[in-house]
């Protein structure tokens, strides 16, 4: 975090407040890839324990192997969308 603060020092507030939503943003997105994950968790748990159906166990699993998927690709968004985040400070401040 030393480096980011050492290149907004360079900015005007503008720029800064504007990184500061365009990171906020990315959290949230983050957060909302791992919320969505978690429901898809609990409805491929509560497929699963309903026995009345044989094909709500193949449907629970295969939902919960997507719930995995999602929040895998969540992270992975958030990573690459802050390598481009903290890349375009650098581009703009001449690092």
């Amino acid at each position: 975090m030393d480096e980011d603060n050492k290149a907004e020092e360079g900015l005007i507030l503008r720029d800064v407040l504007a990184l500061e939503r365009t990171r906020m943003a990315n959290e949230r997105t983050l957060l909302t890839y791992a919320r969505t994950s978690l429901y898809l968790v609990v409805g491929g748990v509560a497929l699963l324990k309903v026995e009345q159906f044989e094909k709500t166990k193949t449907i629970g699993v295969i939902i919960l192997v997507l719930s995995l998927l999602l929040f895998l690709f969540g992270v992975y968004r958030y990573i690459r969308l802050r390598k481009r985040i903290k890349a375009q400070l650098n581009k703009q401040i001449g690092f």
